[in-house]
């Protein structure tokens, strides 16, 4: 396998208020700022497509089984806690091929033992189709806490699901 000519990244914010215009998606924004400067750090070239959606695990399960196939990377921002509206980990998780707990899992333990709140995200990472996924919480504290631990690991993580290893052969 080979690394894509173009990466294409969807980035889904889920949240009832910003889709309703109560306020301005930042989180979503932010996600798509920070992953175009890992790819143009490494010579890589994506495209980005962005998706505000509510809080509906319907409409998001559609969108990911839709994209599974035509995306290599999928970050959704929102729904990622325990609240009645906190679809997001459910919608995905039955969706995954591969999960890739060991991140996500870092993360919590990381920030959670200086705020115990964050333990309370459930945010998971993994393979659905043809695309890594992260869930995020929609946050933008918690979004840059998030990205800086996932784009530690990305690269790696990207050869690793493509079959090239650290050194450029393939397995």
């Amino acid at each position: 396998m080979n690394l894509p000519d173009k990466f294409e990244v969807l980035v889904i914010t889920l949240s009832d208020r910003a889709f309703r215009g109560e306020y301005s998606d930042l989180s979503g924004p932010a996600v798509k700022e920070r992953l175009k400067e890992f790819f143009r750090s490494e010579g890589w070239t994506a495209d980005f497509k962005m998706e505000l959606i509510p809080d509906d695990a319907v409409r998001l399960r559609d969108i990911l089984v839709n994209a599974s196939e035509n995306y290599n990377i999928i970050i959704t921002t929102g729904g990622t806690g325990i609240g009645p509206n906190d679809i997001t980990t459910d919608t995905v998780r039955p969706l995954l091929s591969k999960e890739i707990p060991g991140i996500m899992e870092y993360i919590r333990i990381r920030y959670g033992s200086e705020k115990p709140n964050a333990l309370l995200s459930r945010s998971i990472a993994g393979i659905i189709g043809k695309s890594l996924i992260y869930t995020l919480p929609g946050s933008m504290k918690a979004v840059d806490e998030y990205m800086d631990e996932i784009l530690r690991t990305l690269k790696h993580t990207i050869l690793m699901q493509h079959g090239v290893d650290a050194h450029g052969k393939h397995q």
